[in-house]
Formats: structure tokens, C-alpha cells, sequence
């Protein structure tokens, strides 16, 4: 289990810890340091290292910080996750989506926008810091719930109360939630609101489809009471169960139905907006919902060009392509999925950047630019992959 664990873990790279080990000095002394690690699972005596703080920007322009185990913590964690999984995948609810094999995100914004056809009214959920706040003592009885396993149990309590090294070297005590970046956090934050919303959702309101992803989720509903009533009855669940709801980002949508109070007109969902759009249908105009990529994403995605600097960099164009191709195909990849139209100005603006490098390299001017640039393209349309969408 231990070797199989560290296959996984390596293959997914990734920073070390607060201990500094590197792959590089794990790779070479394998053997005693895995065998280390086996030896104090096997009896017990096994006990993780805080993990390490490490913040990173947030879409919306917040922080988030992620909680960074060691490599051998690491390799720990996913040999519980392993064992675990194995329990707990065949009970998920067939409408989660978030970190579980052989389901996307993209499983889950189909899944949303088939269900917005048949429910005019939606309410978009989100929980105020999900997994900062997760109480400790809900989480080990949602586990021992599902698994009786006295060892899983253990080393799981043991990775929750770890705390945490901040940046400035300061020790933080983990009196709640479950550290994002942990390789065992994705499983324990999925087991606790399988129970917490999946299952209470199944028994309670079985007549109502939604989609969750870790803690992004849409309940559908058919008219303005039933978006109302759902609303106050999830706020109220998550309050017993020591969560509490975003007080702007939860809301009621009203998609095309008729209502007394204003709501929303939209929502957005993993990285994609769905809102009503007129669409021709045998010879009329039909409103229905359509998926669109998000405005907050564009605006992630424009500002990951703008700090690229591409203007700056002083290498053959061939070289350029090579890199920004990396970026454009996982964009491609996953934000074309639905429709094309609404990324067309993002590959503009980045057309934009590459004219900025074609007159800083070059030397040329506005339009002399432009005609270097086409002429390029004319020559290898296939050079950057983008160009198949928005030439120069």
C-alpha cells in the first residue's frame, strides 16, 4: 500500500513541506525512508508534521491558503485515501461531481443546464470558507459512519489536529476545517457534505435535482416558493451542521419564470456562466438556457496573459508558440466545451499581445506590424493553436 501510494503521489509532483524534503533526495534514499514510513503506519506510531501554509490568488481577488504536507505525509495520506475511497466511492450520490473518478466539471455544468431546461428558479449555494470550517468532530463521525477501521480513524484525527506553520515560521493549532492542498482533503471534505447535503437532500427533498461539486452547489426548483422554501431549509441544515452560507454569492436565480420579488437572471458554475438566451427553433424565437464561459474567468484568463509579459520576451516566435500553446490548449480544452463565441475576445487580446512582440522585436510600427504578423499566419496558420479560432 505504501509503495503503491508513493507511485501516485510522485506521479502528481508537487512541493514538499515544512521539512524540506525534495523528490530528488527521496528518490535516492527510497527504500529507508519508505520503509520507515511502512514501519510506523504498521505500529501505530506514525504521527504527520504540521503542514505548511502557502497562499495563492483567488479569481475574485481574495486569498486562499492551502495547507502543504510533507512528501512522506503526503505518501501517508493517499495510502488512507486509497483504502478509503475504495469504501466510500460506490455510497457518493450520483449527482456529485468534485474529485471523484471518472466525473469532471464538466459532467456537472451538463448535468445543470439539462436540469435548468425543466426548473425556471435555481438556488446557487456556496459555503462561507467550506474547508476552514468543518467541524472536527462531524467529519470523524461521518468517516466512522461509512468506515469502522480503528487506523483510519486514527491517522485521520491525527492529519485534522496537525495545525499549521504560517509564512512567518509561526505555529497555528487546527482546531477546525481540513487543509486544502492535504492529498486526503478532496476525500474527507466529500464524505462530510455527502452527509451533511447529498444524503439529507435524498431523503428530504428527493423531488429536487442539483449538482455539487466540493462546495459549489445548484438546487433546481420549478417556481418561486419552492426556490424560497429550499433556501431557508439548507441555511438552516448548514447552520446544525456548524456551516454557514456566503451571505452575497447564495442566492435565489429566476431563470424564466414568473416571480414577485427580483433575483438573478444567472448563475455562474465551475468556471461557466448559464443564463436565458433567444435561440431560433423551427422558424421562432425561443428563450432557454445557455451556458456561456464567465465573465470572472475571462478576466482570470486576460490577467494570466498580462502576466506573461510576451512583449518582453526576446526569443524566436517559434519558441513564443511553443509556450503559449500549453496555456491555450488546456483553455481550449475546457472552456470550448460548450460554445465558442463568448471567448473570441480573450484570443483577440492575445493576438493583441503577440502584435505588442512583433513591434518590439521587430521594430515596426502599428500597422507594418500587423502585415508581419498576417503574413506569418498565412504562412503556418497552425503555429499557434488559438489562430484556428481567431487568426490575426
Amino acid at each position: 500500500m505504501v509503495w503503491q501510494a508513493y507511485k501516485e503521489v510522485r506521479a502528481n509532483g508537487g512541493s514538499g513541506g515544512i521539512d524540506g524534503m525534495s523528490w530528488t533526495y527521496l528518490d535516492k534514499n527510497l527504500k529507508t525512508e519508505l520503509f520507515k514510513l511502512w514501519n510506523r503506519l504498521a505500529s501505530g506510531t506514525y504521527f504527520p508534521q504540521p503542514v505548511k501554509q502557502v497562499a495563492i490568488a483567488k479569481k475574485d481577488g481574495g486569498i486562499r491558503n492551502l495547507g502543504i504536507p510533507t512528501l512522506l505525509d503526503g505518501i501517508a495520506q493517499q495510502v488512507v485515501r486509497q483504502h478509503l475511497e475504495r469504501i466510500v466511492e460506490p455510497q457518493f450520490h450520483k449527482s456529485s461531481y468534485g474529485y471523484r473518478p471518472n466525473r469532471s466539471c464538466h459532467d456537472a455544468v451538463i448535468s445543470a443546464q439539462i436540469n435548468t431546461f425543466n426548473h425556471d428558479f435555481a438556488v446557487d449555494i456556496d459555503i462561507k470558507g467550506y474547508f476552514d470550517n468543518i467541524d472536527h468532530e462531524l467529519l470523524l463521525k461521518a468517516v466512522a459512519h461509512y468506515c469502522q477501521d480503528k487506523w483510519v480513524l486514527m491517522y485521520v484525527r491525527r492529519w485534522l489536529e496537525a495545525g499549521v506553520v504560517q509564512n512567518d515560521k509561526t505555529f497555528v493549532p487546527s482546531t477546525s476545517g481540513t487543509p486544502q492542498g492535504g492529498v486526503i482533503s478532496p476525500l474527507l471534505s466529500n464524505i462530510f457534505l455527502h452527509v451533511v447535503f447529498d444524503k439529507w437532500m435524498e431523503k428530504i427533498h428527493p423531488e429536487k435535482p442539483f449538482e455539487r461539486y466540493a462546495d459549489d452547489m445548484v438546487v433546481h426548483c420549478k417556481t418561486e416558493k419552492q426556490a424560497q422554501f429550499m433556501m431557508k431549509g439548507i441555511t438552516r441544515r448548514m447552520n446544525d451542521c456548524k456551516l454557514n452560507l456566503h451571505p452575497t454569492k447564495t442566492q435565489i436565480v429566476n431563470l424564466r419564470g414568473e416571480s414577485i420579488q427580483e433575483y438573478a437572471k444567472k448563475y455562474d458554475f465551475l468556471g461557466f456562466t448559464i443564463k436565458p438566451s433567444m435561440v431560433k427553433f423551427k422558424e421562432r424565437l425561443k428563450v432557454v438556457p445557455s451556458t456561456f464561459v464567465s465573465t470572472k474567468s475571462k478576466k482570470s484568463i486576460l490577467q494570466k496573459f498580462k502576466s506573461l509579459e510576451i512583449h518582453k520576451w526576446r526569443k524566436p516566435l517559434l519558441l513564443i508558440a511553443k509556450e503559449v500553446n500549453q496555456i491555450s490548449r488546456g483553455l481550449i480544452n475546457y472552456y470550448h466545451k460548450f460554445e465558442n463565441k463568448s471567448m473570441r475576445y480573450v484570443w483577440n487580446q492575445l493576438n493583441h499581445r503577440l502584435l505588442k512582440w512583433v513591434k518590439w522585436e521587430k521594430g515596426l510600427y502599428k500597422y507594418d506590424a500587423v502585415r508581419w504578423l498576417k503574413h506569418i499566419y498565412k504562412d503556418n496558420p497552425k503555429l499557434f493553436v488559438h489562430w484556428a479560432l481567431v487568426h490575426p
